[in-house]
């Protein structure tokens, strides 16, 4: 099973996404994370990009540097993974590009980019408002990447939710979940997600 945590930056998705491999591994599931950008070369590159490397392409190619790292990405770890029957829980898919690269280029040309890629059996999106997402980014005291500014950040939340109404119109199973309360009710929400969708 493919399952995707889609979120703002400041969501909580790399920390729920550990919180429910260790869930579902206690639970008898062989569990792989990963998360896109990926590890791989193209992944590197979309890096240093974020975070304003003077050597980096510039922020304009990253419409074409997702939907490639995302065609490696499948290729060398989340079709192998699912082959061999396991979990596969990624932070960040193609939602991400249509909803942040859709601020850069026009959605049908990021959409083309990516419509060819597999479908997730499940996506969960945690929301939270782009004046929560600050405060979180803010309080980890780290230089800011590309797209953490609030009013920024409160146009992709807008893209997300127009992006979620389009893939589910094309019948992708997206559930949309309150980021706002402890780490704690969310994973429990999420954990309840996951049952209902034949995991746990």
């Amino acid at each position: 099973m493919f399952v995707v945590l889609e979120g703002l930056d400041g969501s909580g998705t790399s920390t729920q996404l550990q919180r429910l491999a260790s869930w579902l591994t206690t639970r008898g599931h062989s569990v792989h994370t990963t998360a896109e950008p990926s590890t791989g070369p193209v992944g590197r590159l979309i890096r240093a990009t974020l975070q304003h490397d003077p050597e980096a392409p510039a922020p304009g190619t990253l419409p074409w540097m997702f939907a490639a790292d995302r065609a490696d990405h499948l290729a060398r770890e989340v079709d192998p993974a699912l082959a061999r029957g396991e979990v596969v829980i990624s932070d960040r898919y193609l939602h991400s590009s249509l909803a942040y690269q859709s601020l850069q280029a026009p959605l049908e040309h990021v959409w083309g980019l990516n419509a060819q890629f597999r479908v997730p059996d499940l996506t969960l999106f945690v929301d939270v408002p782009a004046e929560v997402s600050m405060q979180r980014i803010e309080a980890r005291g780290e230089r800011r990447e590309l797209f953490e500014e609030r009013e920024r950040l409160e146009a992709i939340r807008q893209a997300y939710h127009r992006v979620i109404a389009r893939l589910r119109d094309r019948g992708d199973t997206i559930v949309v979940v309150d980021g706002q309360g402890s780490r704690d009710h969310v994973t429990a929400v999420l954990q309840e997600h996951l049952r209902a969708h034949g995991l746990g």
